[in-house]
This record gives C-alpha cells, structure tokens and sequence, in this order.
C-alpha cells in the first residue's frame, strides 16, 4: 500500500513512516522543509512537498495515495484554538480526496477529550458544543466524512507519549520542576494520564490503517491511567529537587499554561482496541522510560 503520512518527520510520525516501511508499505512523507525532505529522504519514504495549511498540497497527496494517516497537528498551546480548526480544515481535505473510494484515512485525537475521572472507552464520544475543548474539532470533522461514506477511524492518543525525541508534556513538567526548584503534582496526585510508548503508538496506526472501519475509534493506551504524584516523584528524584503538593489555586500559577493537564484525570481503556486490531504493546511503561534517565541528560 502507499501511505500519505502527515507529520512524516514529528516524533510520533518518523516512528510511523519507519514502522510501514518495515512492513512493506510505500511512505509518501509530507515535508514542508527542506530539512524534512532531507531527513525523509534517509528512510527510503517518497517526499511530497507541502503542509497541513496548504489544503490543496494535502488533497494531492491523498490522491496520490493507498490510503493516509494524519500524524501532524501544530501543538502551540498559543494558537490553539486556531491550531483545532485549522486540522478540521486539513481533515476535510485530505477526506475530500478520499470520498467515494474504500481506501482508509487515520486522524489523531486523545483521550484527554473524553468526560474526566471515569474510564474513557473507545465507544465513548468526545464531549461536543459550547463548552467541549477545541481539540474536538479533528473527531467532529472525522464524524462528518464518515457519514458522507469516508473510510475514515480516528486514534486517540493519551496525554504522555513517551520514548527517545519525545518534547511534548513530560519533558515540559521536567523544564518547569528545574525552573521551580520542586517537583509538584496538584492535591493527592491521585489523577492518573494514560500513557504509551511512540513505537506501541507506531504500530497501532499501522493496524488502524490496514484494518480499519469507517467511523471507528481506536484507543492508543498501553497503560489506563498512571499516578500523576509517580510521574512527579521520578522527576523529583532524578533531579534532586523535592517533590510537593500543590493546591488548585497555588496549581495554577506554579504550572502556568499546564496546570489544566497537570490536574487531568483521564484514564482511558484500550481493551476494545486491543481485541479488534490484535494490538499488544510491548515497549516500556512510563515509568520504566523515566528511570532510564534520557529524559534528565540535556
């Protein structure tokens, strides 16, 4: 099959371009650099120039296409409202090219849209309307191609993907627990993050996209739901700083712009994931990959 894949360079998405080519799939990897050409170029996957704002670059590769996994998304918390409706729109391209034919289309997502504090299932939708948070928007715009007959599933993803390159939440509660000289978790901790491991997550898109059915949702969690305070306590460790509870209000200004993730209790099941696409992760939990020490060497 030949695969356009979008975020073909991203974290999560170098893994998936390796993981297709391993078994055999053609990669045609979007780039938007030429420093992303070059870096695809080392992995044997085919360059199609473009990127997620540019809609007509992503309908062209989509047609050029077997089928497509959506990997990229712009994670400036800044924008990020604009960011959501800007991956409505680049979804609703790439599922503009794919209308009337069977090949399947893979969007993105995460468990953290699920209702908090109860087990997050993969039948469970993600809250809508007025008060749902903007990252909605990728499963609203998957809903829509599915019901225009769009082999379209969406993979939500938890809130720690984790592993060698990983930049995104864990390693901004270690630049925050350097900066504070403490390692906090909010309350008791006891709100748990689900947790997996980038090449489980590699592998599971891969599953996705060759199994797939139109309007199914599939959970990439290895683990339902670590300990925030475990999470706090190994970062505490490793950098010799104490680890402290902080109140909802003391939260918000220690944490900043990540006290909202920091106080997330979204555990999340993968059972029915596991038993449709014959998923089993197998890389280290997350906090065996923080014992390893990677995350604490720059």
């Amino acid at each position: 099959m030949r695969v356009f894949v979008t975020g073909a360079t991203g974290f999560i998405g170098s893994a998936i371009v390796e993981e297709l080519i391993a078994a055999g799939h053609t990669v045609l990897g979007l780039a938007r650099s030429d420093a992303a050409a070059k870096s695809l170029g080392v992995t044997g996957a085919q360059i199609h120039r473009g990127s997620i704002e540019d809609l007509e670059s992503l309908r062209r590769g989509a047609t050029a296409a077997d089928g497509v996994i959506h990997a990229a998304f712009n994670h400036d918390f800044s924008r990020w409202k604009e960011n959501c409706e800007n991956d409505r729109s680049a979804i609703e391209a790439l599922g503009s090219a794919l209308a009337g034919t069977a090949r399947p289309l893979v969007v993105t997502s995460g468990t953290g849209l699920l209702t908090p504090g109860r087990l997050g299932l993969e039948e469970h939708a993600a809250a809508s309307g007025p008060a749902a948070l903007p990252r909605v928007a990728s499963e609203e715009a998957a809903a829509a191609l599915a019901a225009r007959g769009v082999r379209v599933s969406v993979l939500r993803l938890p809130p720690s993907v984790h592993g060698d390159g990983d930049h995104q939440f864990v390693p901004t509660l270690i630049g925050i627990a350097r900066e504070k000289g403490v390692s906090a978790y909010v309350g008791e901790g006891l709100n748990h993050w689900p947790a997996v491991h980038r090449l489980d997550a590699a592998h599971l898109y891969r599953l996705a996209l060759e199994k797939s059915s139109a309007g199914a949702r599939y959970h990439g969690v290895a683990e339902e739901g670590v300990p925030f305070r475990d999470i706090a306590g190994v970062i505490g460790r490793r950098l010799n700083v104490p680890v402290v509870s902080t109140s909802p209000d003391e939260a918000a200004k220690h944490f900043g712009w990540f006290a909202h993730f920091a106080a997330l209790d979204c555990p999340a099941s993968s059972r029915h994931t596991r038993e449709l696409l014959g998923w089993q992760p197998r890389q280290p939990g997350l906090i065996a990959d923080l014992e390893r020490g990677r995350y604490f060497e720059s």
